[in-house]
């Protein structure tokens, strides 16, 4: 079972610090991290950041949609910073790649037009800019995504059925690496930002984190 954290186990928040996965649905994981050969949550978050989210140790977690698994991004780290510091907007700053959230700004639709162009300096400087629900992930031109990261977790441990579930365009990439298993189940956990692709691509789709916990209990 591998799981995306913000908008699948915890709630969107105005801001990114301010996310916790519920308590009632962290007792869910550790019942099903005994159940499964392998519970895992793959988010954009840093890997330590992400497990404070979720508050739950019986997890593997991977960080950053997978780049720490690929040794090339180390190589990019101090270009995508630097790219940062010349951009006019607070930022969000990671090991290997950086995210400028625009979800509580007055004027959301002025901000995304700004990021926009802050999105077409990245590609001209060679990196991989990639917008998801309110926010701008500015990344190494690396090929790692969160299905490379579901391909690694499951080569791992030899495993050929697997459940995904995310809420968001990067996942869009995990669902396809499920292609080919024995079994793969893909859930969307559905909102009005989350792109029409996720849903026509889905197996099952719940609304919201608090519908996905219901699914969990059923499991």
């Amino acid at each position: 079972m591998l799981l995306d954290v913000d908008g699948v186990l915890a709630p969107i928040v105005a801001r990114p610090e301010d996310a916790a996965v519920p308590e009632e649905t962290r007792a869910e994981l550790r019942r099903l991290a005994a159940r499964y050969a392998l519970l895992a949550c793959i988010s954009g978050r840093p890997e330590d950041d992400a497990r404070r989210v979720l508050g739950v140790d019986a997890l593997r977690v991977v960080g950053e949609h997978g780049l720490g698994l690929d040794p090339a991004a180390a190589d990019w780290a101090s270009r995508v910073q630097a790219f940062a510091d010349r951009v006019d907007w607070p930022v969000e700053r990671k090991a290997y790649s950086v995210s400028f959230h625009y979800r509580d700004t007055a004027d959301e639709a002025g901000a995304r037009a700004f990021l926009e162009t802050v999105a077409a300096r990245a590609l001209a400087d060679g990196l991989a800019p990639r917008f998801g629900r309110k926010v701008l992930e500015v990344r190494p031109p690396v090929s790692a995504d969160k299905g490379t990261a579901v391909g690694y977790l499951l080569a791992e441990l030899r495993l050929r059925r697997a459940l995904y579930a995310g809420d968001d365009t990067t996942d869009l990439d995990a669902f396809e690496a499920l292609a080919g298993l024995e079994l793969g189940v893909r859930v969307a956990v559905a909102s009005a930002e989350a792109p029409p692709a996720l849903r026509e691509r889905a197996d099952v789709v719940v609304d919201g984190p608090a519908a996905f916990l219901e699914l969990l209990r059923r499991l």
